[in-house]
């Protein structure tokens, strides 16, 4: 577990790119901001996660199924980070950011990937 990476991950650069690529500028991991947002876009008051499936607990995806070995404690865990998630976006909504989230099986493959990234982008423009 020590080897994973919280920041930069393959679907963060994948995201920060298709915005830069349309002129978006942003700040990364904002840690004033509750949660750390991954991509924090101050013109638009929008914040957006990326989240990994397995470790947020995608709710009805296959990459977010707990290993068979010590099950207890990652259903504990994940419900966690489940709860903290929740806790970090009211605060973000309190303090007047628009909340996105982008998990990481919605832009696995190219179809998926640019419908996804798509509709973000007309998330973050019309909210």
């Amino acid at each position: 577990m020590s080897r994973i990476s919280g920041i930069d991950t393959k679907p963060e650069i994948k995201v920060r790119r298709h915005l830069h690529s349309l002129g978006f500028r942003y700040r990364k991991n904002v840690k004033e901001l509750p949660g750390k947002p991954d991509i924090v876009l101050p013109k638009h008051r929008c914040v957006i996660f990326v989240h990994g499936c397995f470790w947020h607990g995608h709710p009805n995806c296959r990459r977010a199924d707990l290993p068979e070995r010590n099950k207890e404690f990652w259903k504990e865990k994940i419900s966690k980070t489940i709860l903290r998630d929740r806790e970090k976006e009211k605060q973000l909504k309190v303090l007047g950011w628009r909340v996105l989230t982008v998990w990481q099986c919605e832009i696995r493959n190219r179809e998926n990937t640019e419908s996804t990234l798509n509709d973000l982008v007309r998330s973050i423009m019309h909210g």
